[in-house]
């Protein structure tokens, strides 16, 4: 009993001699928790003036799409109505009535054929010249349109790179500041904040040029058919006026 007794009482004290640190030991260290963050909280802490341009420039794009969406449609630039009447008054003949017509019409349409009424006195060559002229400042203004997009869609991603260099640069200054010694977590944690800008400048580059390329098609598909009933209005007008000249 007494050898069993003196066997348990040494194996209880080792065991407390394992679990009590030596007096003097440094504390074992615990390893570092990793840190879980999504992207709104990394946009929260990366928040600085290059994020509200972004954001400025977000709004001001979708702004730009929604009144886009509603204005440059076919529809409204060359409307089917408007290219249709033109074509069956060319067709019959009708000079009063198209000359008419073009007098009333605000579209593409009318803004392409109104200059080659006023210069009939010419001849064919400078009523083409002055079509071809309408046609070009009325496609210039459905651009313009559009080019406030294009705008915001190449500025974008320069401004989010401008941001992720200066949040690269704090990263590194504050590593600097700390000796070359903080933790690969919170140098890599300062560097997701600074790409967080480059994200912000794509996200808003992207659609935006896409919408752009879009109305672009629109603006380009509308004209194309208008272009052709012009040509013809234009050659019945002119021959009409040669006639009566004659």
């Amino acid at each position: 009993m007494d050898a069993a007794h003196t066997i348990a009482h040494s194996l209880h004290a080792l065991s407390l001699a394992q679990s009590t640190p030596a007096t003097g030991a440094p504390a074992a260290t615990t390893e570092p928790t990793s840190i879980v963050m999504g992207l709104w909280p990394l946009f929260i802490q990366s928040f600085d003036l290059f994020s509200i341009v972004l954001i400025l420039g977000s709004v001001a794009a979708v702004a730009i799409i929604v009144r886009n969406l509603f204005d440059v449609r076919a529809a409204v630039i060359a409307p089917t109505k408007s290219l249709d009447r033109i074509a069956d008054l060319c067709r019959a003949n009708r000079l009063a009535e198209l000359e008419h017509a073009i007098a009333d019409d605000k579209t593409f349409i009318g803004d392409t054929l109104r200059p080659a009424l006023g210069a009939k006195q010419a001849g064919r060559d400078a009523m083409h010249e002055a079509a071809n002229l309408g046609a070009s400042e009325a496609h210039a203004h459905w651009s313009r349109r559009v080019e406030p997009l294009a705008i915001i869609g190449n500025l974008a991603p320069l401004v989010g790179l401008a941001g992720t260099v200066w949040g690269m640069i704090l990263a590194f200054a504050s590593l600097s500041a700390a000796g070359g010694r903080a933790s690969p977590t919170e140098l890599s944690l300062g560097i997701s904040k600074a790409l967080m800008h480059t994200l912000l400048g794509l996200m808003l580059a992207i659609p935006a040029l896409a919408f752009a390329a879009f109305f672009r098609a629109r603006i380009e598909r509308a004209i194309g058919r208008a272009i052709v009933v012009c040509a013809e209005a234009v050659d019945r007008l002119a021959a009409g006026s040669s006639g009566r000249n004659a």
